[in-house]
C-alpha cells in the first residue's frame, strides 16, 4: 500500500507543477504586452476623453461668465457700475 502511495504522489504533483509552469510562462509572455499597452494608453488621448475635457472647459467658462454677469448686475443695482458694465434697461435679459 505504501508503495502505491509513493508512486502516486509524484504523478499527482506533476500536474500541479506543469500547471504552475504553464501559468508562469503565460504571465511572463503577457507582462510586456500589458506594460506596452498601458504606456500607449497613458500617452494617447481618446476622442471621448478630449470631449470630456472640452466639456469641462466650457462649463468652467460658463460659470465664470455667469459669476461676472451677476457681479455686474449687483453693481448696477447699487448704482456703482464699472465703466464696462452695461446698465441700460433691458440689458440684463
Amino acid at each position: 500500500m505504501r508503495r502505491v502511495l509513493i508512486l502516486l504522489i509524484p504523478a499527482a504533483l506533476s500536474g500541479c507543477v506543469v500547471e504552475t509552469v504553464a501559468k508562469t510562462a503565460v504571465d511572463v509572455v503577457s507582462v510586456p504586452v500589458k506594460v506596452a499597452s498601458a504606456g500607449v494608453d497613458a500617452v494617447t488621448t481618446s476622442q471621448a476623453e478630449r470631449d470630456q475635457k472640452r466639456g469641462r472647459e466650457l462649463r468652467k467658462q460658463e460659470e465664470e461668465r455667469g459669476r461676472l454677469y451677476r457681479e455686474a448686475q449687483k453693481r448696477c443695482r447699487k448704482g456703482r457700475p464699472l465703466p464696462t458694465d452695461d446698465c441700460t434697461p433691458g440689458a440684463w435679459r
